[in-house]
Protein backbone atom coordinates (compact mmCIF):
# COMPACT_ATOMS: atom_id res chain seq x y z
CA UNK A 1 0.00 0.00 0.00
CA UNK A 2 1.25 3.48 -0.84
CA UNK A 3 1.86 6.07 1.85
CA UNK A 4 -0.56 8.70 0.53
CA UNK A 5 -3.55 6.32 0.67
CA UNK A 6 -2.67 5.27 4.20
CA UNK A 7 -2.24 8.91 5.26
CA UNK A 8 -5.77 9.62 4.01
CA UNK A 9 -7.08 6.70 6.08
CA UNK A 10 -5.15 7.96 9.10
CA UNK A 11 -6.56 11.48 8.82
CA UNK A 12 -10.09 10.07 8.59
CA UNK A 13 -9.35 7.99 11.69
CA UNK A 14 -8.25 11.13 13.55
CA UNK A 15 -11.47 12.89 12.55
CA UNK A 16 -13.99 10.10 13.19
CA UNK A 17 -12.54 7.93 15.93
CA UNK A 18 -10.22 10.32 17.74
CA UNK A 19 -12.44 13.41 17.38
CA UNK A 20 -9.44 15.63 16.68
CA UNK A 21 -9.98 19.24 15.68
CA UNK A 22 -9.83 20.27 12.03
CA UNK A 23 -6.76 22.37 12.81
CA UNK A 24 -4.92 19.34 14.24
CA UNK A 25 -5.90 17.21 11.25
CA UNK A 26 -4.72 19.91 8.83
CA UNK A 27 -1.37 20.11 10.64
CA UNK A 28 -0.88 16.33 10.53
CA UNK A 29 -1.78 16.35 6.85
CA UNK A 30 0.81 19.07 6.12
CA UNK A 31 3.56 17.36 8.12
CA UNK A 32 2.99 13.91 6.60
CA UNK A 33 2.67 15.22 3.04
CA UNK A 34 6.14 16.68 3.45
CA UNK A 35 7.31 13.10 3.86
CA UNK A 36 5.60 12.23 0.57
CA UNK A 37 7.14 15.34 -1.01
CA UNK A 38 10.58 14.09 0.02
CA UNK A 39 10.33 10.33 -0.47
CA UNK A 40 7.60 10.13 -3.11
CA UNK A 41 4.43 8.09 -2.83
CA UNK A 42 6.35 4.94 -1.95
CA UNK A 43 5.02 1.65 -0.66
CA UNK A 44 4.81 1.68 3.13
CA UNK A 45 7.21 -1.29 3.27
CA UNK A 46 9.95 0.91 1.80
CA UNK A 47 9.63 3.46 4.63
CA UNK A 48 12.56 2.33 6.75
CA UNK A 49 14.89 3.96 9.26
CA UNK A 50 17.27 5.14 6.53
CA UNK A 51 14.50 6.95 4.63
CA UNK A 52 13.44 8.63 7.87
CA UNK A 53 17.04 9.64 8.61
CA UNK A 54 17.43 11.26 5.18
CA UNK A 55 14.03 12.97 5.59
CA UNK A 56 15.20 14.47 8.88
CA UNK A 57 18.28 15.87 7.15
CA UNK A 58 16.01 17.31 4.44
CA UNK A 59 13.73 18.88 7.05
CA UNK A 60 16.71 20.39 8.84
CA UNK A 61 17.72 22.14 5.61
CA UNK A 62 14.18 23.17 4.66
CA UNK A 63 13.43 26.91 4.74
CA UNK A 64 10.19 28.83 5.20
CA UNK A 65 8.76 31.58 2.99
CA UNK A 66 11.23 34.05 4.52
CA UNK A 67 14.21 31.88 3.72
CA UNK A 68 14.68 30.92 7.37
CA UNK A 69 15.28 27.29 8.42
CA UNK A 70 12.32 25.71 10.19
CA UNK A 71 12.83 25.40 13.94
CA UNK A 72 13.76 22.20 15.77
CA UNK A 73 10.38 22.36 17.47
CA UNK A 74 8.58 22.40 14.11
CA UNK A 75 10.79 19.55 12.89
CA UNK A 76 9.71 17.59 15.95
CA UNK A 77 6.06 18.20 15.08
CA UNK A 78 6.73 16.38 11.79
CA UNK A 79 8.25 13.47 13.68
CA UNK A 80 5.37 13.35 16.17
CA UNK A 81 2.94 13.17 13.25
CA UNK A 82 4.96 10.33 11.69
CA UNK A 83 5.10 8.47 15.00
CA UNK A 84 1.31 8.76 15.44
CA UNK A 85 0.83 7.56 11.86
CA UNK A 86 3.02 4.50 12.46
CA UNK A 87 1.15 3.69 15.70
CA UNK A 88 -2.09 3.79 13.71
CA UNK A 89 -0.65 1.36 11.14
CA UNK A 90 0.41 -1.00 13.93
CA UNK A 91 -3.10 -0.86 15.36
CA UNK A 92 -4.43 -1.95 11.95
CA UNK A 93 -1.80 -4.73 11.74
CA UNK A 94 -0.24 -3.15 8.67
CA UNK A 95 3.48 -4.04 8.52
CA UNK A 96 5.50 -0.85 8.85
CA UNK A 97 8.42 0.73 10.68
CA UNK A 98 7.99 0.57 14.46
CA UNK A 99 6.92 3.91 15.94
CA UNK A 100 9.50 3.65 18.74
CA UNK A 101 12.22 3.96 16.09
CA UNK A 102 11.27 7.63 15.70
CA UNK A 103 13.21 9.72 18.21
CA UNK A 104 12.64 13.43 18.64
CA UNK A 105 15.43 15.97 18.48
CA UNK A 106 16.56 17.52 21.74
CA UNK A 107 15.06 20.99 21.99
CA UNK A 108 16.06 23.57 24.54
CA UNK A 109 13.01 24.60 26.53
CA UNK A 110 12.08 28.25 26.10
CA UNK A 111 12.43 30.41 29.18
CA UNK A 112 9.13 30.85 30.98
CA UNK A 113 8.15 34.48 31.55
CA UNK A 114 5.74 35.20 34.38
CA UNK A 115 4.65 38.22 36.37
CA UNK A 116 5.33 38.78 40.04
CA UNK A 117 2.22 39.52 42.16
CA UNK A 118 3.12 43.22 42.26
CA UNK A 119 3.38 43.30 38.45
CA UNK A 120 -0.01 41.61 38.10
CA UNK A 121 -1.54 44.33 40.28
CA UNK A 122 0.11 47.05 38.20
CA UNK A 123 -1.19 45.47 35.00
CA UNK A 124 -4.76 45.27 36.32
CA UNK A 125 -4.63 48.81 37.69
CA UNK A 126 -3.48 50.20 34.33
CA UNK A 127 -7.00 49.77 32.92
CA UNK A 128 -9.38 52.75 32.93
CA UNK A 129 -12.61 51.05 34.01
CA UNK A 130 -14.78 54.14 33.54
CA UNK A 131 -15.59 53.09 29.97
CA UNK A 132 -17.31 49.98 28.53
CA UNK A 133 -14.06 49.03 26.77
CA UNK A 134 -12.15 49.42 30.03
CA UNK A 135 -14.63 47.20 31.90
CA UNK A 136 -14.26 44.58 29.18
CA UNK A 137 -10.46 44.73 29.27
CA UNK A 138 -10.31 44.51 33.06
CA UNK A 139 -12.60 41.48 32.97
CA UNK A 140 -10.36 39.84 30.33
CA UNK A 141 -7.17 40.40 32.33
CA UNK A 142 -8.81 39.16 35.54
CA UNK A 143 -10.10 36.04 33.79
CA UNK A 144 -6.77 35.24 32.12
CA UNK A 145 -4.93 35.39 35.44
CA UNK A 146 -7.64 33.87 37.62
CA UNK A 147 -8.56 30.99 35.32
CA UNK A 148 -5.31 30.30 33.48
CA UNK A 149 -7.11 30.19 30.14
CA UNK A 150 -5.44 30.00 26.78
CA UNK A 151 -6.31 33.03 24.66
CA UNK A 152 -8.13 30.80 22.15
CA UNK A 153 -10.27 29.46 24.98
CA UNK A 154 -11.02 32.96 26.25
CA UNK A 155 -12.19 34.40 22.92
CA UNK A 156 -14.34 31.31 22.33
CA UNK A 157 -16.41 31.91 25.48
CA UNK A 158 -20.11 32.77 25.23
CA UNK A 159 -22.16 34.59 27.83
CA UNK A 160 -24.13 31.47 28.71
CA UNK A 161 -20.92 29.56 29.51
CA UNK A 162 -20.29 31.61 32.64
CA UNK A 163 -21.76 30.81 36.06
CA UNK A 164 -20.85 33.81 38.22
CA UNK A 165 -22.72 32.50 41.24
CA UNK A 166 -20.70 29.28 41.40
CA UNK A 167 -17.58 31.02 40.00
CA UNK A 168 -16.87 28.09 37.72
CA UNK A 169 -17.58 26.97 34.19
CA UNK A 170 -16.60 24.24 31.76
CA UNK A 171 -14.67 24.80 28.54
CA UNK A 172 -13.53 22.61 25.68
CA UNK A 173 -9.83 23.26 25.35
CA UNK A 174 -6.86 21.96 23.41
CA UNK A 175 -7.34 18.48 22.00
CA UNK A 176 -11.13 18.83 22.36
CA UNK A 177 -10.82 18.04 26.07
CA UNK A 178 -13.24 19.47 28.60
CA UNK A 179 -12.06 20.98 31.87
CA UNK A 180 -13.42 23.06 34.70
CA UNK A 181 -12.33 26.67 35.12
CA UNK A 182 -12.54 28.28 38.56
CA UNK A 183 -12.34 32.04 39.01
CA UNK A 184 -11.67 34.34 41.96
CA UNK A 185 -14.30 36.60 43.57
CA UNK A 186 -12.48 39.57 42.02
CA UNK A 187 -12.67 38.11 38.52
CA UNK A 188 -16.35 37.23 39.02
CA UNK A 189 -17.07 40.78 40.20
CA UNK A 190 -15.42 42.43 37.18
CA UNK A 191 -17.13 39.99 34.81
CA UNK A 192 -20.46 40.83 36.42
CA UNK A 193 -19.85 44.56 36.04
CA UNK A 194 -18.83 44.12 32.40
CA UNK A 195 -21.83 41.93 31.49
CA UNK A 196 -24.26 44.33 33.18
CA UNK A 197 -22.77 47.23 31.21
CA UNK A 198 -23.58 45.52 27.91
CA UNK A 199 -26.73 46.91 26.27
CA UNK A 200 -26.85 44.05 23.74
CA UNK A 201 -27.86 40.40 23.89
CA UNK A 202 -25.05 39.12 21.70
CA UNK A 203 -23.83 35.57 22.26
CA UNK A 204 -20.04 36.14 22.54
CA UNK A 205 -18.77 37.00 26.02
CA UNK A 206 -16.09 39.40 24.81
CA UNK A 207 -16.96 41.69 21.91
CA UNK A 208 -15.43 44.64 20.12
CA UNK A 209 -17.26 47.95 20.13
CA UNK A 210 -16.25 49.23 16.70
CA UNK A 211 -18.60 49.29 13.73
CA UNK A 212 -22.36 48.91 13.55
CA UNK A 213 -24.18 46.29 15.59
CA UNK A 214 -27.30 44.52 14.38
CA UNK A 215 -29.47 43.43 17.29
CA UNK A 216 -31.31 40.95 15.06
CA UNK A 217 -28.49 38.39 14.97
CA UNK A 218 -26.37 36.66 17.63
CA UNK A 219 -23.44 39.04 17.20
CA UNK A 220 -20.95 36.37 16.13
CA UNK A 221 -19.13 38.98 14.02
CA UNK A 222 -18.52 41.09 17.15
CA UNK A 223 -16.44 38.41 18.88
CA UNK A 224 -12.96 39.57 19.85
CA UNK A 225 -10.10 37.80 18.10
CA UNK A 226 -7.07 36.29 19.80
CA UNK A 227 -4.87 38.87 18.08
CA UNK A 228 -6.98 41.73 19.49
CA UNK A 229 -6.54 40.35 23.00
CA UNK A 230 -2.80 39.96 22.48
CA UNK A 231 -2.46 43.59 21.42
CA UNK A 232 -4.61 44.71 24.34
CA UNK A 233 -2.49 42.86 26.92
CA UNK A 234 0.71 44.28 25.46
CA UNK A 235 -0.72 47.81 25.54
CA UNK A 236 -1.61 47.61 29.23
CA UNK A 237 1.78 46.09 30.06
CA UNK A 238 3.43 49.16 28.53
CA UNK A 239 1.09 51.48 30.43
CA UNK A 240 1.96 49.63 33.65
CA UNK A 241 5.68 50.13 33.01
CA UNK A 242 6.39 46.40 32.78
CA UNK A 243 9.51 45.85 30.70
CA UNK A 244 9.01 42.11 30.21
CA UNK A 245 7.33 40.89 27.02
CA UNK A 246 3.80 40.24 28.25
CA UNK A 247 1.27 38.18 26.30
CA UNK A 248 -1.97 36.43 27.29
CA UNK A 249 0.12 33.28 27.77
CA UNK A 250 2.31 35.17 30.25
CA UNK A 251 -0.76 35.47 32.47
CA UNK A 252 -1.34 31.73 32.10
CA UNK A 253 2.27 31.17 33.20
CA UNK A 254 1.70 33.56 36.10
CA UNK A 255 -1.43 31.64 37.10
CA UNK A 256 0.49 28.34 37.24
CA UNK A 257 3.49 29.85 39.01
CA UNK A 258 1.25 31.49 41.62
CA UNK A 259 -0.49 28.18 42.35
CA UNK A 260 2.77 26.27 42.80
CA UNK A 261 4.37 29.05 44.83
CA UNK A 262 1.45 28.87 47.25
CA UNK A 263 1.70 25.11 47.72
CA UNK A 264 -0.50 23.54 45.03
CA UNK A 265 0.60 20.07 43.92
CA UNK A 266 1.80 19.48 40.38
CA UNK A 267 -1.02 17.11 39.38
CA UNK A 268 -3.69 19.62 40.40
CA UNK A 269 -1.98 22.38 38.44
CA UNK A 270 -1.76 20.03 35.45
CA UNK A 271 -5.53 19.51 35.59
CA UNK A 272 -6.27 23.22 36.01
CA UNK A 273 -4.08 24.07 33.01
CA UNK A 274 -5.47 21.25 30.87
CA UNK A 275 -2.06 19.73 30.16
CA UNK A 276 -2.25 16.24 28.67
CA UNK A 277 1.16 15.35 30.11
CA UNK A 278 2.56 16.33 33.50
CA UNK A 279 5.98 16.85 31.93
CA UNK A 280 4.56 19.99 30.30
CA UNK A 281 3.59 21.32 33.72
CA UNK A 282 7.03 20.57 35.14
CA UNK A 283 8.51 23.58 33.33
CA UNK A 284 7.18 25.67 36.22
CA UNK A 285 8.63 23.67 39.09
CA UNK A 286 12.17 25.08 38.95
CA UNK A 287 10.68 28.56 39.23
CA UNK A 288 8.76 27.89 42.40
CA UNK A 289 10.55 25.19 44.40
CA UNK A 290 10.75 26.52 48.00
CA UNK A 291 12.94 23.60 49.05
CA UNK A 292 15.70 24.70 46.68
CA UNK A 293 15.56 28.17 48.21
CA UNK A 294 15.97 26.67 51.69
CA UNK A 295 18.95 24.62 50.52
CA UNK A 296 20.54 27.70 48.96
CA UNK A 297 20.03 29.81 52.08
CA UNK A 298 21.33 27.07 54.37
CA UNK A 299 24.37 25.91 52.46
CA UNK A 300 25.47 28.70 50.12
CA UNK A 301 28.38 30.73 51.48
CA UNK A 302 27.18 34.19 52.43
CA UNK A 303 29.25 37.31 51.94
Amino acid sequence: MNISDLITDFLEYLEIEQNRSQKTIANYDRYLMRLVEFAGDINIKKLDAEVVRKWRVWLNRLTDQNGEPISKTTQNYHLIALRSFLKYLAKRDIPALASDKIELANVKRPQVTFLEPEEVERLLSAVDTSTPVGLRDRAILELLFSGGLRVSELVGLNRDHINLERREFSIRGKGQKDRLIFISPSAADWLDQYIKSRPDNFKPLFIHYSGSQDELDDGAYTRLTARSVQRMVQRYARLAGITKRVTPHTLRHSFATDLLHNGADLRSVQSLLGHANVSTTQIYTHLTDPQLRKVHEQFHRKK
